[in-house]
């Protein structure tokens, strides 16, 4: 029995992903007993590796029709044109907002956190990206940690492809604790104890 069995993962993604942010995350979560959904625009998505475009996948979902309550966590790997073509689309900000909004775990590597800027929601959020990235989050008012793995109420972020290893035990663990109190929630939560 996996930590992750009866969990379905959204990985959203365009063209430019950097290959092994996403393989890596995907292997992890489906070791796990996840079902693991590819969610794009794009019918394929193509890899970069580094300096060169590589691999091929075929996506899952069409962002068009996947709806995200369906999704029990969201992941969104790097690469510097991937997420810049996804904060450019308002489909896939709206997808990944709802996960911000529910309190659903996202995990977000390297250039991945420029899609959830899109959304307003990072006010006070502590996070790490790809260390190009920090100047951007910091405006959209994230405490940002130049450190392999930061972990907020859910929401995991690592810097690059060398944190691999500590962002897929984070993202597992958050993924299998589930849903989190959102700011709402909580306050919610808090006036009916009292």
């Amino acid at each position: 029995m996996g930590t992750l069995d009866n969990k379905k993962v959204a990985i959203i993604t365009e063209n430019g992903f950097e290959e092994v942010e996403l393989t890596s995350p995907k292997k992890a979560l489906e070791e796990a007993g996840a079902t693991v959904h590819i969610v794009s625009l794009q019918k394929k998505v193509k890899a970069w590796d580094h300096d060169h475009w590589s691999i091929e996948l075929d996506t899952d979902a069409d962002l068009d029709e996947a709806a995200p309550e369906n999704y029990d966590a969201l992941m969104i790997p790097g690469g510097v044109m991937n997420p810049d073509k996804m904060r450019a689309e308002k489909k896939y900000v709206a997808f990944a907002q709802h996960f911000l909004e529910t309190g659903k775990p996202v995990a977000a590597i390297c250039h991945g956190p420029q899609l959830l800027i899109e959304t307003g929601m990072l006010n006070e959020k502590n996070m790490t990206s790809y260390p190009s990235v920090q100047t951007d989050l910091r405006n959209a008012g994230v405490i940002w940690e130049d450190k392999e793995v930061v972990v907020d109420n859910g929401l995991v972020t690592s810097r690059s492809p060398a944190d691999l290893p500590a962002f897929n035990k984070k993202m597992l663990e958050e993924f299998a604790e589930g849903q989190h109190l959102t700011e709402g929630q909580f306050t919610r939560a808090a006036s009916t104890m009292n």
